[in-house]
């Protein structure tokens, strides 16, 4: 079982940039791939970015890409999102998700969440 817990939210100007981080706690964090989403309100939860439990491989939904990067550190048990040229669309509530084995884009198949942060993206 692994815990996780995110960070580094906060109000940015529109073109501006963030990371997230997702801190883990477990000594099997290697073994769990990691997806990050958002949900803004009124609206469903969205696939943001995912990465594999060695690191060596991510994806993005077009919305993000090119924009987004996730990356980690298991070392450090800790998985980032760095976030530029934000945009006020970008405005939501950002949660990291864990998972044992493949990485996947739908929120339906991670088993572990943390309680969020939000990013707000002023015009």
């Amino acid at each position: 079982q692994v815990q996780l817990v995110e960070s580094g939210g906060r109000l940015v100007q529109a073109g501006g940039s963030l990371r997230l981080s997702c801190a883990a706690s477990g000594r099997t964090f290697s073994s769990y791939a990691v997806g990050w989403f958002r949900q803004a309100p009124g609206k469903e939860r969205e696939f943001v970015a995912a990465i594999s439990g060695g690191g060596s491989t991510t994806y993005y939904p077009d919305s993000v890409k090119g924009r987004f990067t996730i990356s980690r550190d298991n070392a450090k048990n800790t998985v980032y999102l760095q976030m530029n040229s934000l945009k006020p669309e970008d405005t939501a509530v950002y949660y990291c998700a864990g998972r044992l084995g493949v990485y996947r884009d739908s929120d339906a198949l991670y088993d572990y969440w943390g309680q969020g942060t939000q990013v707000t993206v002023s015009s």
